[in-house]
């Protein structure tokens, strides 16, 4: 790849991350040696819709850059940026080219202002988000303690023993019920510390009539099936003890239809909590539903009412989870892309904002996750939620580039190879068979418009209990390039339980397979689990790979390779599909001589002039620690 000019939104190019409203900051651009030659670098803003530009100036040079240096006074919360590269004027006369650098990449033309760089003035997310490797627990299918032979069956239940295999029909999609609880969950508590993971993402666990539990009868409390309040607390306080944080799963966007509130209201016209809901008659029968379920009443929040029993009071819904004895650390938002959302009706903003308000107040050290599952950057602007569970800026293109085709495949005619009859619920006639570079494409594309703040918190899974294994339809040797690159890009990785063992499924519902506990020593199990451990580790023990600066240095239908930076250490990555044989340019990348393996078998080889061979049969995933980012005297944070 030809080197270009480079701006993030780490500390090595912006010096607070976390700014008020009227504060300066300082922004750093880095550009390579005798790119140009430039006549000036400045910063374009957008203030109130309205351009504003500051100058920028070279500050110095190291390991072939040039460093720029320029201020911006935040007027807004999302205050947006880029940079204006203006060229020098040619012999001829001709006028100096001018570029634009935005999120996106540099352009010749101009650019949107949703792809730009923006700073957030609202209050960052705790730092331990940046820390985190999330395992994701679906109760029901997790462990079973011997406290759930205890208890009765329930009525809307179809009983089914742990070894059996999921019914992926209704009734059994949602009513087969295995009995696994929040006691089996402390049991095995080792088994995440084991793996290295220090966050617990729990689906709901509050009583509903299903076996995923998201159509809750009750938010005030535990389900007893589950072992209620004193397992939950138990369970929060023992993973505390290991290191790892728990959060739970909301849905904001709807209850169940037999929850206490929805039943106060449903044929009780005059009702307190009848405008909780979308009635449409008068005589309280007839509901807006989430995508037509009538089990899963859908919530207006034009009820000030709801607003403050589900978030804002002090002993709101919200808040109670969050405060002694329970002490969770934040909250899974489900639906938050449909939730305050109804034909000409948008209040999304309003319950997003009063939601992060409420976390402040109860405990500034929790995290709000928001599920949207598709283009989610409109609503990811850092007003409410710290990132959000979303598909199409890694998970959907991961799929497509690292699944194996199977069966007859065919062409859409604007040459995209497709297979398998599914795809993330999109009828598109299947996994779309895209190339490494439409991998980083995607990747660039569905991240332009986040701030690169809220981007870190975006979760980055495989799969989750909402989707088929990647496993499933992954080609031979794929799953430790696909781990890896969880691990190694920008945002948060998320293991599903299970996909450390190898499990399969097709879809959202024969992906929630119950553990197989006691297959843990058996080969192949084995060196999976191994496999898993390690890349959670080399995450854990390179701090860079949570908050670092990410520049891709090399691009082509088989291969990627990136470098997360700071000033404090540098991680080369390499994650190829078909084989690498890979020449990165001379001044891309200082301090490769000393480059030290971290994970795979791949060679990296320094040469005299500075450019950097790096080879590896594929499939193939592999890392390296290199010597941090070198800056010029005056530096911004080297954290």
């Amino acid at each position: 790849m030809t080197l270009l000019p480079h701006h993030d939104g780490s500390a090595l190019y912006v010096d607070n991350d976390a700014p008020d409203l009227g504060d300066v900051v300082t922004v750093r651009l880095r550009v390579p040696a005798g790119y140009g030659p430039l006549a000036a670098v400045r910063t374009r803003s957008n203030p109130d819709h309205e351009p504003a530009w500051t100058d920028a100036v070279r500050i110095g040079s190291v390991d072939g850059w040039d460093w720029w240096e320029a201020p911006i006074t935040v007027r807004n919360r999302r205050h947006g940026y880029r940079f204006v590269l203006q060229h020098e004027d040619g012999p001829d006369g001709e006028q100096g080219a001018v570029e634009w650098l935005n999120q996106t990449g540099i352009h010749r033309l101009e650019t949107l202002d949703a792809e730009d760089f923006a700073l957030v003035a609202h209050p960052a997310p705790p730092a331990w988000l940046h820390e985190a490797v999330m395992y994701q627990v679906f109760p029901d299918r997790f462990a079973r303690s011997a406290e759930a032979d205890e208890h009765p069956t329930p009525e809307w239940a179809i009983p089914a023993e742990w070894d059996e295999p999921v019914d992926a029909v209704m009734p059994g999609r949602s009513q087969q019920f295995y009995g696994g609880d929040i006691p089996g969950i402390i049991e095995r508590l080792d088994h995440l510390t084991t793996l290295g993971v220090n966050l617990l993402y729990l689906t709901p666990v509050f009583p509903a009539a299903s076996n995923h539990r998201y159509d809750a009868s009750s938010f005030d409390r535990i389900d007893p099936l589950l072992g209620g309040d004193e397992a939950y607390i138990r369970l929060i306080e023992e993973a505390h003890a290991r290191g790892i944080r728990v959060i739970g799963d909301l849905t904001s966007n709807h209850s169940g239809d037999r929850h206490e509130w929805f039943q106060a209201a449903l044929g009780h016209p005059g009702a307190v909590e009848e405008n909780y809901y979308y009635f449409t008659d008068d005589a309280n029968t007839e509901y807006e539903s989430w995508l037509g379920t009538p089990t899963l009443p859908k919530f207006n929040w034009a009820s000030d009412e709801l607003r403050e029993r589900f978030i804002s009071g002090e002993d709101s819904i919200v808040a109670k989870w969050l405060k002694p004895p329970y002490n969770a650390d934040g909250w899974r938002i489900d639906v938050a892309n449909m939730t305050g959302r109804l034909g000409d009706i948008d209040l999304n903003d309003e319950v997003r904002q009063l939601l992060r308000e409420t976390l402040l107040r109860i405990n500034p050290d929790t995290i709000l996750l928001g599920e949207s599952t598709n283009d989610a950057a409109s609503d990811l602007q850092g007003d409410g939620w710290h990132g959000a569970m979303t598909y199409p800026s890694f998970t959907r293109p991961l799929w497509g580039w690292l699944s194996e085709p199977t069966g007859e495949s065919w062409f859409t005619g604007e040459g995209e190879e497709m297979t398998e009859p599914w795809f993330f619920g999109q009828p598109i006639g299947g996994i779309p068979r895209y190339t490494a570079r439409d991998f980083a494409g995607a990747v660039a594309r569905f991240t332009g418009g986040i701030p690169w703040r809220v981007r870190l918190g975006n979760m980055q899974p495989l799969d989750t209990h909402d989707t088929g294994r990647f496993a499933t339809n992954a080609a031979p040797g794929t799953v430790p390039v696909a781990v890896g690159l969880s691990m190694t890009m920008p945002g948060v990785p998320v293991v599903f339980a299970g996909d450390e063992f190898g499990l399969t499924g097709a879809d959202g519902e024969a992906s929630r397979t119950p553990m197989p506990w006691g297959t843990e020593a058996e080969s192949a199990t084995a060196a999976l689990l191994a496999q898993y451990s390690d890349l959670i580790a080399l995450r854990r023990e390179h701090p860079v790979l949570g908050s670092g600066g990410m520049r891709w240095l090399h691009i082509d239908d088989e291969t990627i390779v990136f470098v997360r930076e700071s000033a404090a250490e540098s991680v080369l990555v390499l994650a190829t599909r078909g084989g690498a044989d890979v020449e990165i340019p001379a001044g891309a990348l200082a301090g490769a001589e000393s480059a030290e393996s971290l994970f795979g078998e791949a060679t990296l080889g320094a040469a005299s002039d500075g450019s950097v061979a790096v080879t590896a049969d594929g499939p193939a995933f592999a890392a390296w620690s290199l010597p941090g980012v070198a800056l010029p005297d005056g530096s911004l944070r080297t954290d």
